[in-house]
């Protein structure tokens, strides 16, 4: 289990700065410590425990093989999204949430498999048959196309898990896993309602020192919940192969 910060280097990170005391909403209110200068301050307790409870969630999903799509819908916390995803080797979306991802794949998939027959054209040479206006636009498709279905190419079936920066701005990815089934673990600054997502974290949703701490306690779950399933894969396989399980054993005992 990824260890959990300290209130002081929560402090330090500004994962405790929330919006003015105006633009709160009101279901936010368990989470809330107090006003300072017209701002509300997260309570910072709340947090870690909420945090505990969505890392154990994280943890628990990847040790059974799930897969969790990291999103940002913050242009601050894209590259902490897509580190945690290339860290994890799991999928992410950034920048827009593409509609359709978990209720309409078919039209997803056509994007997909546009874009892997540009990038295949392209490293084939076969783009040198087109005119230079011709090749332009073929690379504008392929960037956008990277852009917005870059990081889910792996992506197969549902994910078992959604965690998201940005609530606010992710309402549509939101309603969308509801529809689906699929549970939302996300940061939840003060503006905006806890009870939309299934794991709230309290935490300010816009500084990019509290995101990256929020985002790397994350991956880490993933991370370990990963090595669990890979330590149950090689038990099982060893356990399989009579007298095998005695031999490792030795092995790591020096007899």
């Amino acid at each position: 289990m990824p260890q959990i910060p300290s209130l002081i280097d929560m402090l330090k990170a500004g994962v405790h700065f929330g919006h003015q005391k105006a633009k709160w909403h009101p279901r936010m209110r368990p989470f809330i410590y107090t006003v300072r200068h017209g701002i509300h301050v997260i309570d910072l307790e709340q947090t870690a425990k909420q945090l505990e409870a969505a890392l154990n969630f994280l943890r628990e999903v990847t040790s059974g093989g799930g897969t969790v799509l990291f999103t940002s819908l913050k242009e601050q916390a894209n590259d902490p999204i897509r580190q945690a995803a290339k860290t994890t080797g799991m999928p992410y979306i950034v920048e827009r949430w593409l509609g359709g991802v978990f209720t309409n794949f078919g039209v997803i998939s056509k994007l997909l498999r546009r874009l892997d027959m540009l990038e295949a054209e392209k490293q084939r040479g076969l783009w040198d048959k087109y005119s230079k206006k011709e090749q332009l636009e073929r690379q504008r498709d392929f960037d956008r196309l990277n852009m917005t279905v870059g990081g889910i190419r792996n992506l197969t079936r549902l994910p078992q898990v959604v965690f998201l920066v940005g609530t606010r701005e992710g309402k549509n990815a939101i309603r969308e896993a509801h529809k689906v089934g699929v549970p939302v673990v996300a940061l939840v600054d003060t503006n905006t309602n806890p009870s939309s997502v299934d794991y709230p974290v309290p935490a300010n949703d816009d500084a990019l020192r509290a995101i990256q701490m929020i985002v790397g306690l994350a991956a880490e779950a993933v991370l370990e919940g990963q090595k669990i399933a890979l330590d149950q894969v090689t038990t099982a396989a060893v356990a399989a192969v009579p007298g095998t399980e005695t031999k490792v054993q030795g092995l790591v005992i020096g007899t």
